[in-house]
């Protein structure tokens, strides 16, 4: 709490499973995975994670930010590349994720859609995102805009997972941050707050449950060595 500046004491909350309803579950801390998508010095995106994590945090999870530089093309190298096994060691440990991406052109950046596009829908017949929570996160050089939160949430889904209702977007991204890099107080920063603070009950909600609230007649039909052999298929 000591780096969190423009947090009020009083109102914060540390999400738990006993308000939630749900038994405790002392064994480890919500694990976070967060993602940005730019690789400038002075990053917002990277900065508004930054302040995401120290949230995430506070509130009783572990968390862990993937550097992307050095990551990449999708299919340039194999997925033994060092950067790629990082992220995709990553995608697995997670319980939840953040994605926080600049909006460039109406979209977001190739940078964020590149690590995504490295996590792949299987690996075998395991999909590592299926049934996690996602918090989806934007910052915008201008006015607001929602476009690139959108389509993240197009592709959380195309990942099968939990995307949470809440979302954030930062507009004049410039204008958000002192000269020391942290976040000024306004409803921008307490938007994040109550992402990640959603983020967190979610988490504890569906980590542990995820294999049953993600079964599928379908599959159930499918045996995990066709399933390996279709989604892992060399041409479509």
């Amino acid at each position: 709490m000591d780096d969190l500046p423009n947090i009020d004491r009083e109102l914060f909350r540390v999400p738990d499973a006993a308000s939630l309803g749900i038994p405790m579950d002392r064994e480890h801390a919500p694990r976070i995975l967060l993602l940005y998508g730019s690789l400038r010095q002075r990053s917002f995106s990277r900065l508004v994670v930054e302040e995401a994590a120290r949230l995430l945090r506070a509130m009783g999870a572990e968390t862990r930010i993937f550097d992307p530089r050095g990551l990449p093309l999708p299919d340039a190298e194999e997925a033994t590349h060092p950067k790629v096994a990082e992220l995709r060691e990553l995608a697995e440990w997670a319980e939840g994720m953040v994605w926080c991406s600049p909006e460039r052109h109406g979209a977001m950046t190739g940078i964020m859609k590149a690590q995504i596009d490295w996590i792949p829908l299987a690996l075998g017949a395991v999909r590592p995102t299926q049934g996690k929570t996602l918090a989806v996160m934007q910052v915008c050089g201008g006015s607001q805009s929602f476009n690139t939160v959108n389509q993240l949430r197009v592709l959380g889904r195309w990942m099968r997972m939990v995307t949470i209702p809440n979302q954030s977007s930062v507009p004049r991204a410039f204008k958000a941050f002192d000269d020391n890099d942290r976040m000024k107080p306004s409803p921008f920063y307490d938007r994040i707050v109550d992402v990640m603070e959603e983020l967190v009950n979610f988490t504890l909600l569906v980590r542990g449950r995820s294999e049953a609230l993600t079964d599928r007649y379908s599959e159930r039909k499918e045996s995990a060595e066709q399933l390996s052999a279709r989604v892992n298929q060399r041409a479509i």
